[in-house]
Parts: structure tokens; sequence; C-alpha cells
């Protein structure tokens, strides 16, 4: 197993061309899953260095085949590959499309809706659309082990339209650190717990927040270094401080029209039940928009580890 993989050569085209094979589409998979080049156990993480790990294959002149791609861990006795453990665990779809459909929501700077996956791929829309959630599932920020934003930042929150229940909105709050990573968080409303609530766990204290006008920020930004307003209904937009900073919150407004975009011009409509979902595919996408599109594919593939989706989740 190779374990360097060339970004560049990471495009639509070589997908489809050198990795429509199912070997070569798992031989890539197995790469990118493990960088070092050495499979590791997802059960007890064993990484062939205390323990073998051998491929499993079929005995001379045994009748049942073994499936490609299974290894087995010497030091717990089971068997996995380079799916399980992952949001691609028990999928039936092929790893060649599985990889054509993580490139292209990883490339689609404003999304791409289950129905063009399904045209795209040739998979039922069923699949297409569950392969999707399961990137954007992968895509989800850890609060736990993300590095929380400092510097300056901008905090604000955007109302999305929930055609399951016309006349309501659904609220997106938002924290982007400028040339920097971007947070959000699906909120029930715009009030100081919850926004505080939501910057307390993506913000250090000593960082700058820029805001609007709204009452709840002042509260919920209590105790932080500087917190800067902009006044909205006075039709003040950026103000230029005595210090030489500027007081603004038109990175979090990009961020939004992004989102926008895609809701109106791929997704149509979205279910408040998945809107943090969509949220976070595109934080992922702003936070790696510096990169390739082949360098983003291999940044999103750590990501898919330890984390299970399922159609409907089981009892007990």
């Amino acid at each position: 197993m190779k374990a360097k993989i060339n970004d560049e050569e990471l495009n639509l085209v070589s997908l489809a061309k050198k990795y429509s094979n199912e070997n070569r589409a798992r031989k890539l998979f197995e790469q990118l899953r493990w960088p070092g080049g050495k499979p590791v156990c997802p059960h007890c993480q064993n990484n062939g260095d205390a323990k073998t790990i051998s491929k499993l294959t079929a005995k001379a002149g045994s009748h049942s085949s073994v499936r490609k791609g299974v290894y087995f861990c010497g030091a717990c006795r089971k068997p996995f590959s380079a799916t399980v453990g992952t949001v691609f665990e028990d999928s039936h779809v092929p790893l060649s499309k599985i990889l054509m459909a993580i490139f292209i929501i990883c490339s689609s700077k404003k999304s791409v809706s289950a129905m063009q996956l399904k045209r795209m791929l040739r998979t039922t829309y069923r699949t297409a659309w569950f392969l999707a959630h399961r990137c954007r599932h992968a895509m989800a920020t850890d609060f736990k082990t993300a590095k929380p934003l400092d510097n300056v930042c901008e905090a604000d929150e955007t109302f999305m339209p929930n055609f399951e229940k016309p006349g309501r909105k659904t609220c997106v709050a938002l924290i982007v650190e400028r040339n920097g990573e971007a947070r959000t968080q699906v909120i029930a409303s715009v009030t100081a717990k919850n926004i505080g609530d939501f910057l307390g766990k993506s913000t250090r204290k000593t960082a700058t927040v820029n805001t609007d006008e709204h009452a709840a920020y002042k509260i919920a930004l209590k105790g932080y270094k500087r917190h800067d307003r902009v006044c909205h209904s006075r039709y003040e937009y950026a103000r230029h401080n005595s210090d030489g900073t500027v007081a603004h919150v038109n990175t979090c407004e990009s961020f939004f029209s992004l989102l926008k975009r895609g809701v109106f011009g791929a997704w149509h409509c979205i279910s408040a039940e998945h809107l943090q979902k969509y949220s976070d595919e595109f934080s992922f996408r702003w936070n790696t928009r510096k990169h390739t599109d082949g360098e983003r594919m291999v940044a999103f593939m750590p990501l898919i580890a330890g984390k299970r989706l399922m159609y409907r989740q089981p009892a007990n």
C-alpha cells in the first residue's frame, strides 16, 4: 500500500477513469483512510506494530470465498475493512461511487442536490440522499476537540425558511474568525442564553467579537476581551475605529450568502431536522477554502472515522 497520494491527481476525471475499477477504488480508499500506509484496526486501534495485521484470503481448496479488502487483527482477533468504524460502514454502495460522491460534495462551492448526485452516479435517489448526508454528518465540528476561535471574530445569525411548517423559520448562529475558521449551530431562538452557550464552547474569552446591535450579544459577550457593535438600523455596515481596527460582520454575511445559495439554488427546500448537517457542510468547505479540491478530499477522509449514521436508529 502506497502511503503518499498526489492531491493533484484527485479530480473527477481521474476518479472516473482510473478509479472506476473497484479494486483500484478500494486501494485509494485505504490510502486515504490509512495515510500512514498500515491498516489500523478500528476495534482496538492496533496498527500492526505490536501484533500482526494480515489480509484474509481463502484457503487452498476452499469453496468459500473471502470478500476482498478484509483484514484480520491478531490483537483483538476480529476482521475489519477500511469502511468499518466509519460513516460508510455496512454500505452496499461501490467504493468507486462513494469516492466520487465525496469529491463532488467537497468540491461543490454551493453544494449539490441529491437528485443531481443520483443522475451523476446513476444510483437511486435514496442512495444519493443518504450518501450526501453521511458526508455532511462526517463534516460536523466536534466542539470538544476543535480549537476555539480567537483574535478578531464576527458573530451573527440568520433565519432559514421551514417548508414543513409554513410561517416558521429556523435560526442558524454563526461565529467566524477573520482569515480563520467558522462554527455554526442551529438554535431555537436568538436569546442571550442560546447565543452565550454557543459562543462559550466555540470562542476564547480573549477574542474581540464583532456583532450587530442585537441585545442578546451584549449580554452573551460580557467577560470577553472586546465587543464591537455595528448598527445596521442606522445603515452602518462597517466602522473604522480610532485604533485602526474595522468593526463589521461582513464575513458572516459572505458565509450566509453561500449557505442560502445552496438552499435556493441546489436544494430548493430543506428540513429543519437536517439543517445542522447542511450548515456543517458549508462550514467544512469554508474552513478548507484555501485547499485545492484534491486537498479538501484528503482533509475530509479522517473525519469519517468513529461516526455512524443510519436510516433508523436501532432500539436500545
